[in-house]
């Protein structure tokens, strides 16, 4: 497929989270000219203005077209393994620094937010099986540092306990404030009651395993 300035503008907007209004006003370059490029109501822009915009974006017209995006990335590391039936660690998100690897941002999630705004762990172990299978890669976003967001009760997450082991899990509400039940899929698979949680946080996006490619 050829890159066109348009394509290569709506990439750059994806990954940064720049709005295209600010790209403008840093560019010097008319809103309107920009918006109906975007909206496929122009087809192009003059090489001048586009040297401007890339600019902005603080690379040149080439490193645009190319998707280099002065330092900015679109790979989300992973972080870990997160256990669905083994009992393995998880690296906090703070103290990341890459992962085991990195993968390529799927789309999905850059339409969302920025890929810095994720993380990504790989499944280890079928206690969720089918729908998640060893090897898969799960996305998430750290919405809160501490407990549970309640809108992620009763979703697949995940979630690390107070022992510092991370789990693939269902979440449901325990039998007390503050305890969760954190439930298998798999009718095989082992669940934890009445578990404390550090945080927890609801899987957004899963990446088969024969579809990764490290980035």
């Amino acid at each position: 497929m050829e890159i066109t300035f348009k394509i290569a503008l709506e990439h750059a907007l994806t990954v940064t989270g720049r709005s295209l209004r600010n790209v403008a006003i840093e560019a010097g370059v008319s809103y309107e000219q920009l918006k109906n490029l975007k909206q496929g109501k122009a087809q192009r822009t003059n090489v001048d203005d586009a040297m401007k915009v890339a600019a902005a974006f603080g690379v040149t017209l080439d490193d645009l077209y190319a998707g280099k995006l002065g330092g900015v990335s679109s790979a989300i590391p992973v972080l870990g393994r997160v256990g669905a039936g083994a009992q393995v660690p998880l690296v906090d998100t703070d103290e990341a620094t890459g992962g085991m690897f990195q993968v390529g941002a799927p789309s999905q999630l850059l339409r969302r937010a920025p890929a810095s705004q994720f993380a990504a762990v790989e499944v280890e172990g079928d206690s969720m099986a089918p729908q998640y299978q060893p090897g898969d890669i799960l996305f998430y976003s750290r919405a809160t540092h501490e407990g549970i967001l309640d809108e992620d009760i009763g979703r697949p997450c995940v979630v690390e306990c107070q022992d510092g082991n991370a789990w693939l899990k269902q979440v449901k509400r325990g039998d007390e404030p503050g305890l969760f039940h954190l439930i298998s899929l798999n009718p095989t698979g082992d669940n934890m009651h009445n578990r404390q949680i550090r945080w927890a946080s609801r899987v957004i996006l899963t990446l088969p395993g024969d579809m990764v490619e490290k980035a």
